[in-house]
């Protein structure tokens, strides 16, 4: 046999084809004691290519003084960085969310704005 037409008996994990390989079985273990972060805005919402990162943001308002506009500040809550499969997953979900409020009523689908004529 020439040494072009020998086959490897083994293949190593970066030689395996995608379809070649295992799924794992993956469990989510819920943590109660997990801190929650409160967010009333997105203040960033960014893909560079590799990675979507999302900045929350909480809104708080300055003391009130009568006969004077309301003014606040909006502080980072929570920076989430997100490869893309993760980005894809979290895009699907609020599709599906978004889709349960529209069958329930609850959001309204905006309607597509007319072309101007000029």
């Amino acid at each position: 046999m020439s040494k072009g037409s020998q086959e490897p008996t083994s293949k190593t994990p970066q030689e395996a084809r995608p379809q070649d390989r295992q799924q794992a079985t993956i469990r989510h273990v819920d943590l109660p004691d997990v801190a929650e972060t409160f967010a009333d805005s997105i203040n960033v919402l960014y893909f560079d290519g590799q990675t979507l990162r999302i900045e929350l943001g909480v809104t708080r308002l300055d003391n009130m003084k009568p006969n004077e506009p309301v003014t606040g500040r909006r502080y980072p809550a929570c920076r989430l960085t997100l490869p893309p499969v993760a980005a894809i997953e979290l895009i699907n979900r609020l599709q599906q969310i978004a889709a349960a409020l529209a069958q329930a009523g609850i959001l309204k689908q905006a309607e597509p704005p007319k072309s101007k004529t000029f």
